[in-house]
């Protein structure tokens, strides 16, 4: 509980007097503001936790009882007692009427037929093998010597040919345009390129002289007068702020543990009002006018009426044992009446001794020893 919580640890910095002139009313007020919604809130409580045990728990428990009984059980009894007997027996029938025909036919059709397919398969390898290596690499390697040779006569009748035209094209092509791309070409290029420098560092500069103009007017009209105000108007008054809401939890969390400790002594009182006004009057009456009371109707009147009707029972079932005792004797003068008297059992002769006469040793009941 709130109540049993250590304090909060002290701080040891130091404290001026605009932190203790704030401290005093700060917790006054929040003192007198709390105490009401730390009772209310105590009564909250108590009344939340008797209806949890009074109301909310046995209505959950009846509620999970009902939803056991209206989708849990129905369910589990369809599951066990329909779904599973109808899963296995569609899983039998699959069996049977699938998977049993499906091995059969791939282990007596598929697999002789499949065996044969690569028997054939590897029958016409062989042969395409055979054609590649005895006759299509022999063809092969004659018509590749063949296109060597006319290669070579070509090479050496073409040879003189490139030699003419190849001192033709230095001559005409290749000297011609060295002598334009160094004497012509490289210098135009290199003045351009200087030119193109030039005018990107005209342009660095003027772009550079309007961004520094640019940040220091930036600096002297929003940056400063910002900084100045954090510096010395916002930061005060932010610490003077922090330093009321601090002293307003702590005050908070003081008011709480005092409103805690007032809401525990009303509902002590109230709870010892109660005892002594309905829970001791109604304990005194239980004890000294009930209790002796029914004592009373215990001896003088229960306990009578119980022997009593003990009694009775007793009457009760003698009675229906003589009457029970008459009927069988006039049934059994009835169908003596009737059939006569019932014929006797001849006595047989047994061989274990008969009344009070025992075994003993000079006499013996065995067929070796028997008179």
């Amino acid at each position: 509980m709130d109540l049993e919580k250590s304090p909060p640890p002290q701080r040891n910095d130091p404290e001026g007097c605009l932190v203790v002139a704030i401290r005093i009313p700060v917790r006054i007020v929040v003192l007198v503001l709390v105490v009401p919604v730390r009772v209310v809130w105590d009564g909250l409580v108590v009344a939340g936790r008797f209806l949890n045990d009074a109301v909310f728990r046995p209505l959950g428990r009846a509620l999970l009882w009902v939803g056991r009984a209206v989708f849990v059980w129905p369910f589990v009894g369809l599951w066990r007692y329909a779904v599973v007997p109808l899963g296995k027996a569609l899983g039998w029938l699959g069996k049977v009427l699938v998977v049993v025909p499906c091995v059969w036919a791939y282990r007596y059709v598929l697999t002789p037929l499949g065996h044969a397919i690569a028997w054939v398969a590897r029958g016409i390898g062989a042969g395409l093998e055979w054609v590649y290596g005895r006759l299509l690499t022999p063809l092969g390697h004659g018509v590749m010597w063949a296109l060597r040779g006319i290669g070579a006569v070509l090479a050496a009748a073409g040879a003189g040919v490139y030699g003419v035209v190849a001192w033709l094209g230095r001559y005409l092509l290749v000297m011609p345009a060295r002598g334009l791309y160094e004497w012509v070409l490289a210098p135009v290029g290199r003045a351009v390129a200087w030119c193109w420098n030039g005018v990107l560092w005209v342009l660095r500069m003027i772009v550079t002289g309007i961004g520094t103009a640019l940040y220091w007017t930036a600096r002297i009209l929003l940056v400063l007068p910002a900084l100045a105000l954090w510096r010395y108007v916002l930061v005060p008054v932010g610490r003077v702020l922090a330093v009321i809401g601090r002293e307003v939890g702590e005050a908070l969390g003081h008011a709480w543990r005092v409103a805690g400790r007032i809401s525990q002594a009303v509902g002590r009182f109230l709870g010892t009002l109660l005892r002594w006004i309905f829970v001791e009057p109604v304990r005194w009456a239980y004890r000294s006018v009930l209790t002796p009371v029914g004592h009373v109707v215990r001896d003088a009147v229960l306990r009578p009426a119980a022997e009593a009707a003990r009694s009775a029972g007793r009457v009760a079932r003698q009675t229906l044992d003589a009457a029970r005792d008459s009927v069988r004797q006039a049934r059994a003068d009835f169908r003596r009446m009737l059939f006569g008297e019932p014929r006797k059992r001849e006595a047989v002769a047994r061989r274990e001794p008969v009344g009070a006469e025992t075994r003993t040793l000079g006499s013996s009941t065995t067929a070796l020893t028997k008179d």
